[in-house]
């Protein structure tokens, strides 16, 4: 890492985990501490997402700004969620790049994610959608760095899922459809989505795995990722046969090693999409995210914790 680079705040750290490729980690992953990436070469350089907040989305600009002599000519959304885009207004000189649909939910949710956390200090935040878009896959080139855009859908994390994968340095940008040390979160897409996005993720072949949140690992990560969600799954089989509500059966499960994860809370949301698809409801079909954010909460005890 270049010397000159300024201290990120508390508890964040950048790594360089090829040459020219920076992850940027906010320590501990949980609600609203998502992670970036940085990409620089040949004097320029490129975001993997941005950040929940106005003061955490400047942060992310300095350090980007030491590592490459001008600012990011691209910022790559990989979903429409606030702590991935609320940042994209601090890089005005970019060209933010997002699946179509990323820019419709990102218009469409405005500063919702806001509104869940209303104590939190969000800073003067413009909502600034994708200006580029694309439908499957495209390629952005930093130099002599190569970035595969590839939408993961058609339902997983969300509906509008992107990852990022470097195959020459087979470093691969998860976003949220994978997380390390933190519950993986599907309210919004599906259960049964995410595990073959998992299996097509894994079958890149990459070695270093970005997620969305926590620690920067290997394909472990895929894998511990897919055998929580494989045990929602089972919950929810013995749920809707037993005809108990998600929020009883989330209440009577031991979670085991699951109950170390950070923001344990989202077995319920993840409960109640898996339930829909027990049922037969399309992957993906909209759930009431107040509701089960006002579930989540019951049965936290208290507000969810929020450290952006």
């Amino acid at each position: 890492m270049h010397s000159a680079t300024p201290k990120p705040p508390a508890g964040t750290h950048v790594t360089e985990v090829a040459e020219g490729v920076h992850a940027y980690v906010q320590h501990r992953g949980g609600w609203c501490l998502n992670n970036a990436g940085i990409l620089t070469d040949a004097g320029r350089s490129a975001l993997v997402d941005t950040a929940a907040t106005e003061r955490r989305a400047r942060a992310l600009r300095r350090t980007a700004l030491a590592l490459s002599p001008h600012p990011p000519c691209a910022v790559v959304n990989t979903h429409f969620h606030g702590d991935h885009t609320y940042g994209n207004f601090v890089f005005p000189e970019a060209l933010t790049i997002g699946h179509a649909r990323t820019r419709t939910m990102t218009r469409a949710a405005g500063l919702h994610m806001a509104t869940l956390w209303p104590d939190v200090r969000w800073g003067d935040i413009e909502v600034t959608p994708p200006q580029l878009t694309f439908q499957d896959r495209t390629t952005l080139h930093i130099g002599a760095i190569q970035a595969e855009l590839i939408h993961i859908g058609p339902a997983a994390h969300t509906t509008d899922d992107t990852v990022v994968w470097l195959p020459d340095q087979r470093v691969l940008f998860t976003g949220d459809l994978a997380m390390n040390g933190v519950t993986p979160f599907c309210a919004m897409g599906s259960v049964a989505g995410s595990l073959r996005a998992l299996d097509r993720l894994r079958a890149l072949g990459a070695t270093t795995i970005v997620p969305g949140h926590g620690p920067v690992g290997g394909p472990e990560i895929l894998d511990a990722n897919a055998a929580y969600l494989r045990r929602v799954q089972q919950l929810a089989h013995e749920g809707t046969r037993s005809a108990t509500d998600p929020l009883t059966l989330a209440r009577a499960t031991d979670l085991g090693p699951y109950a170390e994860l950070l923001d344990p809370e989202r077995l319920l949301p993840n409960l109640h999409r898996a339930y829909a698809e027990a049922q037969g409801l399309p992957e993906g079909s909209p759930l009431d995210i107040t509701a089960l954010f006002d579930e989540m909460t019951e049965y936290h005890g208290g507000p969810l914790h929020c450290l952006a």
